[in-house]
């Protein structure tokens, strides 16, 4: 080659890109990798998972401990897979957190892998006979930051057991906030819960509202079709009834896009409409549509630990590291 021939990077700039050669990232000494992008997380993410560590350059705990409702009272629009999910997500970023299993079908205690049989102490306990949060406790195995309240069968019957209990709707408050782990980090210190998420039944019954006079911060899962906008209204009037007579701290901080399609017009339309009406209450993430999301209930794992790098796993760890970092919101 002739010394006056130009070389390929002098070549690249004459056609006007931008493309640099391998010899030029070896000649500044700079790395082509750029450990910032969602791709490099999520690759990140998916070794250190397989191997049971928790991810780098996590978020910053909050200063006390969030309680957040997992509440609609449509079923099947991803409630208890996105609790136990963004759960698992979160202990993976280094928070520690509790799950309150508050559904008498107890679907999130058989994704993180707790006993949840007749006679287990559980939310029944806790509700009905007022038990000690400590005392109904339980790990999950999967994940060393996650802990787990489960729930029975029991608690089919507890809304009727309830009725006649003086303040019924704010038991599960009082129990939440006797742990000696909640509270904030001035008072509770670095062993102190950064979250607890507290996963309601489809209905808006005794259980559901005692979940809601307990939190400060609601999330809603809202699938990507027209029918699961139809009972959001109803959703919203309760949430406003109880902060108007029982919780004035309660408030809609996030909404999840779930089972989202994006081959679909309908899929779009939907999310449109929702972040036109709620804005920056709407997680830029969104859940989309993915059987290891739904395989993973039946290994009683999460899709966090059951398959790393499913596009389902990425959307819950994006997710969860939104709602870290986004923080509690202002009232």
């Amino acid at each position: 080659m002739s010394s006056n021939e130009p070389t390929g990077s002098e070549r690249a700039v004459s056609r006007g890109t931008k493309f640099r050669t391998a010899a030029d990232i070896a000649a500044s000494g700079s790395t082509p990798y750029d450990d910032s992008t969602p791709l490099a997380r999520a690759a990140e993410h998916v070794v250190l998972a397989r191997h049971g560590h928790l991810v780098k350059n996590a978020p910053p705990r909050p200063d006390k401990t969030r309680v957040m409702v997992v509440a609609n009272q449509k079923g099947g629009v991803g409630k208890t897979t996105s609790t136990v999910n963004l759960a698992a997500a979160l202990s993976q970023l280094g928070q520690r957190v509790l799950v309150i299993d508050l559904d008498p079908q107890g679907n999130a205690s058989t994704a993180l892998n707790v006993d949840h049989r007749r006679g287990t102490p559980s939310t029944y306990d806790l509700l009905v006979d007022g038990a000690a949060l400590t005392d109904v406790i339980t790990d999950c195995p999967e994940l060393p930051n996650l802990k787990v309240v489960p729930a029975t069968i029991d608690l089919a019957g507890a809304e009727i057991e309830l009725v006649s209990v003086v303040a019924r709707e704010s038991r599960l408050h009082k129990a939440i906030q006797a742990h000696p782990l909640v509270g904030t980090a001035a008072d509770v210190g670095p062993e102190r819960f950064d979250f607890v998420f507290v996963d309601c039944p489809p209905s808006l019954g005794l259980l559901t509202l005692n979940a809601l006079v307990a939190g400060e911060e609601m999330m809603i899962p809202i699938q990507a079709e027209y029918y699961a906008l139809e009972g959001l209204g109803q959703l919203l009037e309760t949430v406003e009834m109880v902060r108007a007579h029982l919780n004035q701290r309660l408030s809609v901080s996030t909404i999840l896009l779930t089972m989202y399609d994006a081959r679909t017009r309908l899929a779009a339309n939907v999310a449109s409409e929702v972040r036109d009406h709620f804005g920056d209450t709407v997680l830029k993430t969104m859940v989309p549509r993915s059987v290891r999301v739904s395989e993973a209930p039946s290994y009683s794992q999460t899709v966090m630990t059951y398959d790393p790098a499913s596009p389902g796993a990425l959307s819950y760890l994006e997710a969860a590291r939104e709602i870290a970092t986004k923080g509690a919101p202002t009232s």
